[in-house]
């Protein structure tokens, strides 16, 4: 049955919006509602590697950026605490055999999720 699942595409938007230093910190959540945006529109087009075959997307949020609220084809995780964190629970929890993808350049979180089966990719891959 795995392999009727869409890829889980995990976003850690921390580490996202901050490889880019575009002015974010002066409004973290609007940068990552921005990138939420970009997220959808991509996976709406089925734009790129990551995207094609409908993949469910997972933006990860902490800190100053929760509140930011979901749209068509982007589910919305809020950190309690470390986004890390509920990254890593997220790879752990997904449906065995699933194929997950985690996009952060994090090498801690890398080592975390690969160690679980995931696969990783750097921010360059989703931002805009």
């Amino acid at each position: 049955m795995s392999a009727l699942l869409p890829v889980l595409l995990v976003v850690d938007s921390a580490n996202v919006v901050g490889s880019v230093p575009d002015g974010w910190w002066r409004d973290r959540r609007a940068a990552t509602e921005r990138l939420r945006d970009h997220l959808a529109d991509r996976a709406d087009r089925g734009d790129g590697e990551l995207f094609a075959g409908a993949p469910e997307v997972v933006l990860v949020v902490e800190g100053k950026a929760r509140g930011v609220g979901p749209v068509p084809g982007v589910r919305i995780e809020e950190a309690a605490g470390s986004g890390d964190d509920r990254i890593a629970e997220l790879v752990a929890a997904r449906e065995a055999g699933r194929r997950c993808v985690v996009v952060t350049a994090d090498r801690g979180l890398r080592a975390r999720v690969t160690s679980c089966g995931a696969e990783v990719a750097g921010p360059s891959a989703v931002r805009p």
